[in-house]
């Protein structure tokens, strides 16, 4: 054997050695191993309509991952349901009122045709097929009710004589739900851009806030061991200023997390 081929194989002998030393010190020792750390959860946002949405995720902790509604497509909403540890369903135009058994009110703006089809599909499938955390905000909070077979107030300034939009004003929560738990008060400030809101209750949610006129702020899930509110409000728009409206995006981030 050459001397140049003796070198290398007492070369190679050596590296099998030390790396199985360094493999037996790195078993004995108790290096943290940072590749099983906690990943931060992965958060669904239906139909982007704001960017507010995903700062807002961002800032509480999340992963926001856009989904496409694009041609109404359905497809992937069984992937969603499995890889997403979240979902928030955004503000936006009107639910159809044939979806809960009505006739259109003149003033309805109906959501974009793709958009429809998309998250009718996706927040049924959400609410019914997995247990995971559901935030719905304005819109969102629409779909959860009329998800669970509830219906809608129309139109608020013809049918109850009162304006919610482009406006402010206080909600009344109720003492012993989880929202009133997480903001941490019984009464809270709130914006406000909708006209249409929660009329009848779907079944296994519960209404936990109301505004001075009796309109529905906020529904929850009856189920005491799921992240599942809905409320008219936007705090996306309202944090980081306003800390008390930060704790729900932080809540319902943390509650994805530890899924």
């Amino acid at each position: 054997m050459k001397p140049e081929q003796r070198r290398l194989l007492l070369f190679v002998a050596l590296a099998i050695v030390t790396a199985g030393v360094g493999f037996l010190i790195g078993r004995s020792t108790s290096v943290p191993d940072t590749t099983l750390a906690k990943r931060a959860p992965l958060i669904g946002i239906a139909s982007l309509t704001s960017e507010n949405y995903v700062r807002a995720i961002r800032e509480s902790g999340g992963i926001p991952v856009v989904l496409p509604n694009t041609g109404g497509n359905t497809d992937r909403v069984p992937e969603y349901l499995d890889l997403l540890d979240g979902l928030l369903m955004p503000g936006g135009a009107d639910i159809p009122p044939s979806e809960y058994g009505e006739e259109p009110h003149e003033t309805v703006e109906l959501l974009d045709d793709d958009r429809y089809q998309f998250e009718k599909v996706l927040i049924r499938e959400w609410m019914e097929k997995t247990d995971k955390p559901l935030l719905g905000i304005c819109l969102g909070s629409q779909w959860i009710n009329v998800a669970a077979g509830g219906t809608l107030i129309q139109d608020i300034p013809s049918e109850r004589n009162a304006n919610h939009r482009d406006t402010e004003h206080p909600v009344t929560l109720e003492p012993d739900s989880r929202l009133a738990r997480i903001l941490g008060s019984g009464e809270v400030k709130v914006n406000s851009f909708h006209h249409q809101a929660a009329d009848d209750i779907g079944k296994g949610l519960r209404a936990v806030a109301k505004s001075p006129e009796g309109i529905v702020e906020a529904t929850e899930t009856t189920d005491p061991d799921r992240f599942l509110i809905g409320v008219q409000w936007h705090p996306e728009k309202m944090m980081p200023e306003d800390g008390t409206q930060a704790k729900l995006l932080k809540a319902f981030v943390e509650a994805a997390a530890s899924h």
